[in-house]
């Protein structure tokens, strides 16, 4: 699991990264052409990777109700997110990976309820899911990078 979580980590740095270079305005726009921004896709890959790690472990999910609904799949941006929630989603980008790395030491990943994905993975382990977000994690970082092209 280690190379999957050093993997994870890397996603997880160039999201900080982004979050620190850009400006609210920035992160919250969404270019004609374009269906999202950049501060939803980060939400959005926080909220999926606790539905794939957690919920369907039967573990509580360690984001606020308040991020899952605002990020979760099916949505879109519909409201701008502010700097405090901005400076929210920091650090929650971190603790949730910090977490993720605790409860798997200390083996709370016991159950997984199966799932196949929209884009036809199929998970059936925790181990799938971690690799599945990371996958999912690095799409999104390639649609930042494209939004984030747009900036320049």
């Amino acid at each position: 699991m280690k190379e999957h979580f050093d993997i994870w980590n890397t996603n997880r740095q160039e999201y900080l990264k982004t979050l620190n270079e850009l400006s609210t305005d920035e992160l919250n726009n969404v270019p004609k052409g374009f269906s999202n921004n950049i501060i939803w896709n980060i939400g959005h890959v926080l909220a999926v990777q606790q539905v794939l790690i957690y919920k369907r472990s039967d573990l509580e999910m360690n984001i606020s109700d308040d991020l899952y609904s605002t990020f979760k799949p099916g949505t879109k941006p519909e409201r701008t997110i502010e700097k405090a929630e901005i400076d929210q989603i920091k650090q929650t980008m971190e603790s949730t990976f910090e977490s993720t790395i605790q409860d798997f030491n200390d083996s709370k990943f016991k159950t997984y309820n199966e799932l196949t994905t929209s884009t036809k993975f199929h998970l059936d382990s925790f181990s799938k899911a971690v690799q599945f977000n990371n996958y999912h994690e690095g799409m999104h970082l390639g649609a930042i990078k494209s939004l984030k092209n747009l900036f320049q």
